[in-house]
């Protein structure tokens, strides 16, 4: 009878290879290094039950699979979490566009509020820097995080600036300009402060 490892080496590899990972692709979806995993894959050591049935979720089969020897396997990899994650945000910013031509038009058909329609479109960014803020506080880095509040700042300043002309004689407007400009600078530093002390933990 195969020795386990081997079985568990070959079995390892042929999901890896049919999958398109590399090793290290496979290390990072689990937590483990390259190394790790070209040890399992050399029949050198045997991956614990954890890490089995974390390596089946992805190729969508179960331990057994990896487990026992066998000559023809369906494997149908997850979808990839960042990937998942892009969509999410995709379709929530897409649908902020959505909902924001749909009142467009309708307040685009209606006389009284013809001229000022294009306006939604102004609210848009801003509205969509919400649900960005969120997820990049949730998946994503310090650099997403200054993005999507940068966002925040200039698209409440661009909507303060369009709204005063547009309903307003103010004409002396700029200076909301350099007020989201200091912002901007705050935003930065307090992101780049954040990332210093979390490395210096």
């Amino acid at each position: 009878m195969e020795d386990l490892k081997d079985v568990v080496a070959k079995n390892l590899i042929e999901l890896r290879t049919r999958a398109g990972f590399t090793q290290l692709e496979l290390a990072e979806k689990i937590n483990y290094t390259d190394k790790a995993v070209s040890k399992w894959e050399r029949g050198e050591a045997l991956p614990d039950l954890r890490v089995l049935v974390k390596i089946a979720e992805i190729y969508n089969i179960t331990v057994d699979d990896i487990v026992s020897p066998h000559t023809e396997r369906k494997i149908k990899p997850k979808m990839n979490t960042g990937t998942k994650r892009l969509l999410i945000t995709l379709l929530s910013t897409g649908l902020v566009w959505f909902i924001a031509t749909v009142i467009f038009m309708i307040f685009f058909f209606i006389p009284a509020t013809e001229e000022y329609a294009y306006l939604v479109f102004i609210c848009a960014p801003f509205v969509c820097s919400i649900p960005l803020i969120v997820f990049s506080a949730k998946w994503g880095n310090w650099i997403t995080d200054t993005l999507a509040c940068s966002l925040l700042v200039w698209s409440l300043a661009l909507i303060f600036y369009l709204f005063v002309k547009a309903f307003s004689s103010f004409d002396k407007m700029y200076f909301i300009y350099i007020v989201a400009g200091v912002f901007e600078a705050l935003v930065i530093g307090w992101f780049i402060l954040r990332r210093v002390i979390k490395r210096k933990k």
